[in-house]
């Protein structure tokens, strides 16, 4: 009957899309109502069912499709496009894959917690062909997690025919190549769907396993009202609407003699009631006029903790002082997960876990597939249930494979529904070390662009562990970019016990009146060499630290004293932290400057492997070039 009402007003343009479940309804309500209240549930766009089984309040549920501000999402975003802690329901971003490593994460942390729970993910046929299908199963079946995969196999994703999608006769076939328990169900019959599902959860809870359930059904409307059913065949159309589980349901209780007309007939009048008064209420609301919280929701309000530095210290390297600040969080934070390739007994190719599974044992430290987007969206589930999660990328450059949940879901979450992300991804980073183009990259850039993220990037060993310290106390997603030629090249001494620093505060390593240097990473270490073989320049030399947030003050005032400003990166030029900071200066301290503002950067090139292009293709050399001509101006 919702449904209904909601075509109606999607033809009166009082909504703006919508995707219909009918022909599918038995499988939302009944897995739904197989699972406890406290066990989480991830539907995608036609799982109505899920909603209304979950009792959750019409007159919200319409604002949310409204856009209105009592919605879920305070109008930015649509449809089914939200979660809610209250309901334990997470729902969809329309990159549809990330959802099942979702669902991965939060059945590990129950799993972590001892809750005898099951987590219900739903995809469709189509869903089935992304890489993410692939990978959460993957990593479902290795860690015996107890999520049960739904695939709503309705016959056409979008336009395209299941004979165009996949050449095996069941997708619970899938299921065999992952080990992973598998079943296919009439998905319009509520009484199996149900049946088989509350069956599966009993012995999942008490034996947790991954279980991939097909359930055979039908759209009977277009993939959105927009689509249409053209592309259907008639006879197709009519012998599934044969099948509707409402109908066909419906004639069951009035067989067996459950319902009849008269109890029939009042059960519609109160639902129509209660869908009218919600629908006022709903349209009732102002549109959304207010948007001073657009900027503060971005990310979750968090207070920096401060822990004072120990006079005890120790002259160590950065890969020393980034491994310290992870054992001593882990000791502090007993929710705090380690993933990664190869960091359990190996110690990860840095050896920066080395002797963690000793100290925090297999459940804490875990090795991973090759799988980076499945991890990440693992992360972001033990996030959802109330963990922390540390993932290690192998080379930053490997995080390419898992860009979509962070800039999709990591980043957007809060935003969009206020569920934070309490994730920090680790970023071996950088050239310098003959690695060539795909483990030598300083991707900083591809992150500060995206709203919702926290970028670090420390140049010595003192900042990488107060840092690092402080993006796991942070519940915001947070990229940490480790220089890799820095881990055993760069001694400092730092405290041996556990402190913070904190973010969005620049360091001055140098200060002179004549020129401002700005830079971070190894860059830092480049300035660092060229003033002390070049003493007679005046220098003031800030090391950013943290690229989002962004000092911008503390280069405001340096500029403010000294008229000149060179930024020096390790990325390549264009679109670069670099950019960005020159106009700003540009647009905020013109009238201070004396010449113009000049950027020094990498050539415009993928990274070379042989020594000599590699050096020819950093900014190194042309740093002194460029800072002499600068000062000279």
């Amino acid at each position: 009957m919702i449904e209904e009402k909601m075509l109606v007003l999607l033809r009166q343009g009082k909504i703006s899309k919508w995707f219909s479940g009918i022909g599918q309804e038995a499988i939302a309500v009944g897995v739904t109502s197989a699972l406890k209240a406290d066990e989480y549930i991830l539907p995608m766009h036609r799982n109505l069912g899920v909603f209304t089984t979950r009792n959750v309040p019409l007159p919200r549920l319409f604002a949310q499709w409204q856009g209105k501000a009592s919605g879920f999402t305070k109008g930015r975003d649509r449809s089914f496009h939200f979660g809610t802690q209250e309901y334990k329901i997470i729902g969809m971003i329309s990159h549809l894959g990330p959802q099942l490593g979702v669902a991965d994460g939060i059945a590990l942390a129950d799993i972590l917690k001892g809750n005898k729970r099951v987590t219900a993910v739903f995809t469709g046929e189509g869903g089935t062909s992304e890489g993410d299908f692939h990978e959460a199963l993957n990593i479902a079946s290795v860690w015996d997690l107890p999520v049960l995969f739904c695939i709503e196999n309705n016959g056409y994703g979008l336009s395209t025919p299941t004979n165009e999608q996949y050449r095996c006769d069941n997708l619970s076939d899938k299921g065999v190549g992952y080990g992973i328990e598998s079943y296919t169900i009439d998905g319009n019959n509520i009484l199996e769907v149900f049946t088989k599902v509350a069956s599966l959860c009993e012995s999942i809870r008490t034996n947790p396993r991954p279980v991939l359930l097909e359930f055979k059904t039908f759209r009977m409307r277009g993939h959105e009202e927009a689509s249409g059913t053209k592309y259907v065949p008639s006879e197709l159309l009519s012998k599934w609407q044969e099948k509707d589980p409402i109908e066909n349901y419906r004639q069951f209780l009035m067989e067996t003699e459950i319902i009849d007309e008269e109890l029939q007939s009042e059960l519609q009048q109160d639902i129509e009631q209660e869908i009218s008064a919600s629908l006022k209420i709903a349209f009732g609301e102002n549109e959304i006029e207010d948007v001073s919280e657009e900027i503060g929701d971005v990310f979750k309000s968090s207070v920096y903790q401060h822990f004072k530095v120990n006079t005890e210290i120790k002259n160590i390297r950065l890969v020393d002082a980034i491994s310290e600040g992870l054992r001593q969080s882990m000791e502090r934070h007993d929710d705090l997960v380690l993933m990664g390739q190869d960091i359990a007994d190996y110690g990860g190719v840095f050896k920066v876990t080395e002797g963690f599974v000793g100290a925090f044992g297999k459940d804490r430290v875990r090795n991973t597939p090759i799988c980076e987007s499945g991890i990440i969206a693992t992360a972001m589930g033990l996030s959802i249930n109330r963990m922390k999660a540390v993932v290690e990328m192998q080379f930053a450059d490997f995080v390419s494979s898992g860009f979509n949940p962070i800039v999709n879901y990591l980043a957007k979450s809060h935003y969009r529904w206020n569920e934070p992300a309490d994730v920090v991804i680790r970023m071996p980073c950088g050239g310098g070390v003959g690695a060539g183009p795909f483990h030598s990259q300083t991707n900083e850039a591809w992150f500060t662009k995206t709203p919702g993220l926290k970028v670090v990037y420390p140049a010595f060993p003192y900042d990488a562990k107060g840092l690092l310290t402080t993006a796991i106390n942070d519940p915001n997603p947070v990229l940490f970019f480790e220089h890799k030629g820095l881990y055993r090249s760069t001694y400092q001494d730092v405290p041996s016990g556990y402190y913070t620093l904190p973010f969005g505060k620049a360091s001055f390593l140098r200060e002179g009146d004549a020129i401002t240097i700005v830079s971070y990473g190894l860059g830092i270490h480049w300035a660092l060499e060229t003033l002390d073989k070049q003493p007679q320049v005046q220098a003031d030399l800030i090391d950013l630290r943290t690229l989002m947030p962004l000092d911008m003050e503390s280069i405001y005032t340096s500029v403010k004293k000294t008229g000149k400003l060179i930024i020096l990166q390790e990325d390549s030029l264009f679109g670069g932290i670099a950019s960005d900071v020159s106009a700003l200066v540009m647009e905020n301290c013109f009238e201070y400057l004396d010449a113009p503002v000049r950027r020094v950067a990498s050539l415009e090139t993928p990274i070379p492997f042989a020594k000599n292009l590699e050096d020819n293709y950093l900014p190194i050399h042309r740093f002194q070039k460029e800072l002499l001509s600068l000062l000279a101006y």
